[in-house]
């Protein structure tokens, strides 16, 4: 039982990972309701509940969406869902870099807005040019993420398929 939960705001929108136990003290609550589960189930001494995938709070939780989360490689990585924003490759961790889409060497700041995921091929492909210059393209521009990276933080590597929907904005 110590798989973990994605939990959603009372609007869908994704707030924390939580474990298994955690989820269904909420459920047993009422303090949210089951929108996902899995076909297994949690057995207790006069009931059974199914194991939960996903599940929602009844009531709206106000988030802080100026919060200010630190440019770490890590939350990088995360924002770009371990993809290379230029061949769209996911080699692993080891084999990504961080890319300046404007080069540091020509004004380049360390901002959310100018920093990607790149595979070491790519990052030496581009080199010391602008994506134009080296005639590659961005899959998607740099942005500075909002709250919901922090659910990916908490996520393991191996999430929940399932899941995706939901912190896509796609369900």
């Amino acid at each position: 039982m110590n798989a973990e939960v994605l939990v959603l705001n009372a609007s869908y929108e994704p707030l924390h990972v939580v474990s298994t136990r955690r989820a269904i003290l909420l459920l047993l609550k009422d303090k949210a309701e089951l929108v996902e589960a899995t076909d297994r189930f949690i057995r207790a001494a006069s009931a059974q509940f199914p194991q939960p995938l996903v599940i929602r709070l009844r009531h709206y939780i106000k988030l802080p969406h100026n919060l200010a989360l630190p440019l770490t490689r890590r939350l990088v990585y995360a924002r770009d869902a371990y993809t290379c924003q230029y061949c769209g490759a996911r080699p692993g961790a080891s084999q990504l870099t961080l890319d300046h889409v404007l080069p540091k060497s020509r004004g380049g700041k360390k901002t959310w807005e100018n920093i990607v995921t790149a595979c070491k091929r790519c990052n030496q492909r581009k080199g010391n040019r602008t994506p134009a210059e080296a005639h590659m393209r961005l899959l998607r521009p740099p942005y500075r993420p909002r709250y919901v990276a922090l659910v990916w933080l908490k996520t393991p590597a191996h999430r929940n398929e399932v899941w995706e929907k939901y912190i896509s904005g796609q369900y």
